[in-house]
């Protein structure tokens, strides 16, 4: 059973209701509740005297560190089987971590501690590594994002790493590292016994300084298949770094978040030859990085090598125009892997759009999610994007936001709705104009065809 509420005031009796119902559940979600140090008594009880209770989420609520001190009451009793914990964004500060060290200390089924968003800072996260090294704590998750870190944390992480195989997800992302402080933590992952798996280091400081050691974990550690360095200055010379760790046969990486990195059209060759032969990567996000056309068409023909098996292109904001649109249609063409594209933000146009649907249409194309908010669209592609929907099957998540389609385009979109072949799921409309008529005509289709959520 599970217990799945957000952003809902919780008065007395409602309280009392649910702490009934939560006697039971295997997962209870209260995530902007606002839940106070008072109701983390009755939760600590609940944690203590249900055993089945495996997950429990109560982030964005203002708990504090009084809170925690009687929640983690329940959770160092023998009777608690809590797996997953939850606590985001609520309010803690280091004096948290010496409460939270004891769990980790003594508590072998917590496995996932997510406590981002929280200032814990580098004294606070320290104590937590301490309770890490324990030979009791089994954590594999750790999340520790906007914690107010610093370079002086790392010596403490590379402790708890050498003492922890378990762990298999680090996020570090949005604390003030720096590169000096991840040439040491990638030293430190290089050596560890741990089999990490994801490792997010977004707005960390980094530059193309630190790409070299970056590129060392990826050509050492076969079991990194999540790697995010996005929002970090690396530039065309730090991608050109990671590439060579990325290429490395023990790489065997799945997901790559590079978004924001200060890259030009310059990277777009490196790129080209990862997606064309690195037959595990499956995800990569490019978004608001200075590519181009030139850059996009290089990457289009790494697309069409049938060694490809990428499966999501994110490459919003990336300075793309019409130009672009018929290697990318030639691209959809030729790549049967291809499930979800991003291309928001690029000033693509209506003749950049009414291109790519040629590819689009092609049998070979099996996209399911199509997002091109913000592309400079109107009315007069909305008739070929209709015939996409209402033929391929394929397709059920198409974004349109941002562009003045007005009556005539939405009215074209929902007659394709309408149609029995079309398969869409979710259609996404926001900030476009449209009269009330038409907002009566989106009503009914919602009404007629429920399994279709129109978001606007």
């Amino acid at each position: 059973m599970e217990l799945d509420i957000q952003c809902e005031e919780m008065s007395p009796s409602r309280w009392a209701e649910l702490l009934s119902t939560m006697k039971s559940c295997k997962t209870i979600r209260l995530d902007d509740c606002s839940l106070s140090s008072s109701n983390c008594a009755d939760l600590s009880s609940i944690i203590s005297t249900n055993p089945s209770l495996t997950e429990l989420k109560l982030n964005n609520n203002e708990l504090g560190d009084a809170g925690i001190e009687y929640l983690c009451k329940g959770l160092l009793m023998p009777s608690c089987s809590l797996q997953k914990l939850w606590l985001q964004n609520c309010n803690l500060t280091s004096a948290s971590c010496e409460t939270l060290c004891s769990v980790l200390s003594t508590q072998p089924s917590l496995t996932e501690l997510h406590v981002g968003d929280n200032k814990l800072g580098t004294a606070g996260v320290k104590v937590l590594c301490q309770g890490m090294m324990n030979p009791n704590c089994k954590l594999q998750k750790l999340q520790l994002e906007y914690c107010e870190l610093t370079a002086d944390i790392v010596e403490a992480l590379n402790a708890a790493l050498q003492s922890k195989p378990t762990l298999k997800e680090l996020s570090l992302s949005n604390n003030t590292l720096g590169d000096t402080a991840v040439k040491q933590l990638c030293w430190g992952l290089v050596e560890a016994s741990c089999n990490l798996e994801l490792l997010h280091l977004e707005n960390c400081g980094i530059t193309s300084d630190s790409c070299r050691e970056i590129s060392a974990v990826l050509s050492n550690k076969s079991s990194l298949i999540d790697l995010s360095v996005g929002d970090n200055k690396i530039g065309d010379s730090g991608l050109a770094l990671l590439c060579q760790g990325l290429m490395h046969p023990n790489c065997k990486i799945q997901k790559l978040w590079l978004w924001d990195c200060d890259l030009t059209s310059a990277s777009c060759k490196d790129l080209s030859r990862l997606i064309s032969t690195k037959e595990t990567l499956t995800e990569i996000s490019l978004i608001d990085n200075n590519l181009r056309d030139s850059g996009m068409e290089v990457l289009c023909q790494a697309l069409k090598d049938p060694k490809s098996k990428l499966q999501e292109l994110w490459i919003r904001e990336c300075g793309l125009t019409t130009a672009c649109c018929k290697a990318v249609s030639s691209a959809l063409s030729m790549n049967k892997h291809l499930k979800v594209l991003h291309m928001g933000e690029n000033k693509l146009g209506d003749a950049g759009v009414e291109l790519m649907c040629e590819g689009l249409l092609h049998p070979n194309c099996n996209i399911q999610c199509l997002w091109l908010g913000n592309c400079d669209l109107t009315a007069a592609c909305c008739a070929t994007l209709a015939t996409i929907m209402a033929t391929k099957q394929c397709l059920t998540e198409l974004d349109l936001s941002y562009n003045p389609l007005g009556d005539e385009g939405i009215r074209k979109i929902c007659e394709a709705l309408r149609n029995p072949s079309c398969n869409m799921q979710q259609l996404i409309l926001y900030d476009i104009y449209w009269s009330s008529e038409v907002d009566d005509e989106l009503r009914a289709l919602e009404e007629s065809k429920p399994e279709v959520k129109i978001i606007s």
